[in-house]
């Protein structure tokens, strides 16, 4: 059974096995399944489905998904589900061996071209979602001046949000309401720079 918490992965061997491009595509593609087969997701990212299978039981090793349990299921193929609520990557984690922490800025930067990869899919079909899709949908950039203990605030502030809404979503789904709804990605960054 999942946890209703989200994992903080903390371990370089963790790290690397999630951060696969294939890998953390099926795992996105799970976390909003919920439930799903090795042939499901192979539909979903267009490969192989046993190469779907040896990436999922990767993902698996390192307890970042598990085995599904299903009622009424006959056993011909397995049901995965992930193992949290979510995963988070903390730099301070990493930061104390030069290999850890290149590998949490190259998966972290791989993280973020898929994000920018979605995006542009997005950008690129925008107008073949109906109008008041293409009225909610949002792309914003806030410039603040903030303390980095601001920023903190701000990050804890926006997830508990983002989750009440989550999980709100989620609840409505279970009761029926289906109607008009639909995957949404919200990929939010909080960082210094200076001009």
């Amino acid at each position: 059974m999942p946890s209703n918490e989200s994992r903080r992965v903390s371990d370089l061997g963790t790290l690397k096995a999630f951060g696969h491009p294939l890998r953390m595509k099926l795992y996105r593609a799970l976390y909003i399944a919920r439930q799903a087969t090795a042939s499901q997701l192979a539909e979903q990212v267009d490969e192989a489905v046993s190469l779907v299978s040896y990436h999922l039981r990767k993902l698996a090793d390192h307890g970042l998904i598990e085995e599904a349990e299903r009622e009424g299921a006959d056993g011909r193929e397995r049901w995965w589900q992930p193992a949290s609520k979510g995963l988070r990557f903390h730099d301070e984690d990493f930061s104390d061996a030069p290999e850890k922490a290149a590998t949490h800025t190259a998966v972290s930067r791989l993280s973020f071209d898929q994000h920018a990869e979605m995006y542009r899919r997005h950008l690129d079909a925008h107008r073949s979602w109906p109008p008041q899709w293409r009225r909610a949908a949002f792309g914003s950039e806030y410039l603040a001046r903030l303390t980095a203990g601001e920023l903190a605030a701000l990050e804890r502030e926006m997830d508990a949000l983002v989750k009440r809404y989550e999980e709100q979503g989620r609840t409505r789904e279970e009761a029926g309401d289906t109607a008009d709804r639909e995957n949404v990605a919200l990929h939010l960054y909080g960082f210094p720079f200076r001009t």
